[in-house]
């Protein structure tokens, strides 16, 4: 079995690494507009990426054996969809407005295995509250450029981790990739595949 991350995300590749698997990178080139709340538009981009990535496979050698996972992470506040800012002054707004509150990252999962043409996927959600960030912070930190390929701004695993004053559920999540909901539909997708032989 061929594992495919449809992804370029070096958090995504990162956390699959250390997760013990071996797997190949493509990275998909998809419109990532989705109107609507963030736990529906993760769940569509997600299948968008593998969906496009299963179709460049389709006609390559030992297409049947690949297995490919895409993921795609949105912060909501609120209700509103927090994307990657696309300048300092955004990235600075979002901080701003993530200060001292509490909101809700959610992650898309998507696994399709060509074999079969078998799709399963699941959104995660992860409830995160920062402290209250002062105006000098937030200069700070967005003068790092960490924050501006990010979602929400901010990257929980580097220099934000000091803002976060509570989680509930998983930190990979937060990260982009939720290891252990993967591993889930991972081992599924591969029992049905192994038993339908």
């Amino acid at each position: 079995m061929r594992l495919i991350l449809a992804s370029g995300s070096p958090r995504r590749h990162e956390l699959l690494k250390k997760a013990g698997f071996a797997f190949e990178v493509r990275v998909p080139e998809v419109d990532e507009h989705v109107p609507g709340p963030a736990r529906e538009a993760v769940g569509i981009l997600a299948e968008r990426k593998a969906r496009k990535v299963a179709s460049e496979l389709a006609g390559e050698k030992d297409a049947g054996r690949c297995l490919i996972v895409a993921a795609d992470t949105l912060v909501s506040l609120e209700g509103r969809a927090l994307g990657k800012p696309v300048s300092r002054k955004e990235a600075r707004e979002m901080l701003q407005s993530l200060s001292g509150r509490e909101h809700e990252v959610f992650t898309g999962l998507c696994l399709i295995h060509m074999g079969n043409g078998q799709c399963a996927g699941k959104v995660v959600r992860t409830g995160v509250r920062f402290r209250e960030l002062s105006s000098e912070e937030i200069d700070r930190y967005v003068s790092t450029g960490e924050p501006m390929d990010k979602a929400g701004a901010y990257a929980i695993q580097g220099g934000a981790n000091g803002f976060v004053e509570s989680l509930d559920g998983e930190f990979d999540n937060v990260m982009g990739f939720p290891v252990r909901e993967f591993r889930e539909l991972y081992d599924a997708l591969r029992e049905e595949s192994e038993s339908a032989e």
